[in-house]
């Protein structure tokens, strides 16, 4: 589904982004008039001006703020943070260290942050023990009462980020009367840049110290914890609830059975035995040839250098290969539903898998390019994505017994 760029990256990055308006994350005016300015591939030109764009909605955040405006100040700040967000998107170089990038991610959190303290709904800052540090997280909320509720833990994907949670599911959840518990983990995020904690594939491991936390909450129904998986979530979530078994259900969006086969699968058969052999000598030149010429084969080789650990793309590739279900998929037993999509550009074919390895009461939903939802994690449907996840939510937990 073409949007704006014939840059196959360039146009699903900017249709993400354009994706969020429906829960006041863009305005779609805004977005055609930045990508207007940008060039295919041009990634200078992409930072220059989603950077711009941010940097004058969030002027008039701050403007309405001074002024007393709440709803503007909030419609601008919310805006701004998933511009911001979206402006730093391909600096993956060293994002460690580099300053425009750390820069970019903090303004990003900085205008989610003043702008939740906004909202009509309680959001509430919480920092999640693990280990011998915590993970930064948010606690949507759906009133103030401390009654318990529903709640679905919100897991990010490969490049996603805490704050992109009440886009992508916190601002429905509320809406539909479930609290939302949205987190940070190793790899991702606020955690990535600021404590350098890479990828772990035993997820299990970040999600049994989450649970504990949810389950300390008096707003959380112990009964009724679901947890999503968004994007490469998909393949993390599944992982620890094939371990963590106090989970009434689980959703993945989208399915994800062997992320290591996926990355195997995007290149030439000849360059993937030099890489699964470990010659780097002859597989790195060629690696760096591609990433010239291929906007999604450079972001990706960078972004999961950078957040696996790995000294090269081609050690970023091989640190994928215990990144997979086999062997454990029938090991959850809470009801699944797996969502697919018809066109995904990262993981086709993936969610199928997943679903045909479950035992557990399970559900495929695949959405579809005739409406708008064949896009990877359906991206431009949002609306009708989180119809299905809540229709089917409220469905398993009406059927749990009360009390």
């Amino acid at each position: 589904m073409k949007f704006l760029f014939d840059d196959e990256s360039f146009d699903f990055e900017t249709l993400r982004a354009a994706g969020f308006a429906c829960y006041g994350g863009a305005e779609l005016g805004e977005v055609l008039t930045t990508a207007r300015r940008i060039t295919d591939g041009d990634e200078a030109a992409w930072l220059r001006e989603w950077r711009a764009t941010a940097e004058r909605v969030h002027a008039i955040g701050d403007d309405c703020l001074a002024k007393g405006r709440k709803v503007s100040a909030r419609e601008a700040l919310l805006r701004a943070s998933n511009y911001y967000r979206t402006a730093e998107f391909y600096r993956r170089d060293n994002p460690a260290e580099d300053a425009e990038a750390r820069e970019l991610s903090q303004r990003s959190r900085e205008t989610f942050t003043q702008a939740a303290q906004l909202l009509d709904t309680p959001v509430r800052p919480v920092s999640i023990p693990f280990q011998d540090t915590a993970l930064p997280g948010y606690l949507y909320l759906v009133d103030d009462s401390g009654a318990p509720r529903p709640t679905v833990i919100f897991n990010s994907g490969f490049d996603s980020t805490l704050e992109e949670s009440w886009f992508v599911l916190a601002a429905a959840a509320v809406q539909r009367g479930y609290q939302v518990l949205a987190f940070d983990g190793p790899g991702q995020g606020a955690v990535i840049r600021e404590q350098g904690l890479p990828f772990r594939h035993d997820w299990e491991a970040v999600i049994t110290p989450v649970v504990d936390y949810a389950l300390s909450l008096p707003e959380v129904d112990p009964a009724r914890i679901a947890l999503y998986g968004y994007s490469f979530g998909g393949y993390l979530v599944a992982r620890a609830a094939a371990f963590e078994h106090r989970l009434a259900a689980l959703v993945l969006n989208d399915g994800l059975f062997d992320y290591h086969a996926t990355n195997v699968k995007a290149m030439p058969e000849f360059l993937a035995e030099w890489v699964e052999s470990g010659r780097d000598a002859e597989a790195l030149p060629v690696t760096a040839l591609l990433m010239a010429y291929n906007t999604t084969v450079r972001w990706a080789l960078r972004n999961g250098t950078w957040t696996f650990g790995a000294a090269s793309p081609a050690d970023y590739v091989r640190k994928t290969e215990p990144y997979t279900l086999a062997g454990i998929a029938d090991q959850i037993d809470c009801p699944t539903l797996v969502l697919d999509a018809e066109n995904d550009l990262f993981f086709r074919g993936e969610a199928q898998r997943v679903y045909d390895a479950l035992t557990c009461p399970k559900e495929l939903i695949v959405g579809t390019g005739a409406e708008g939802a064949g896009e990877h994690c359906h991206m431009g449907a949002a609306l009708l994505t989180n119809q299905r996840v809540f229709d089917w939510l409220d469905a398993i937990f009406e059927a749990l017994p009360v009390g």
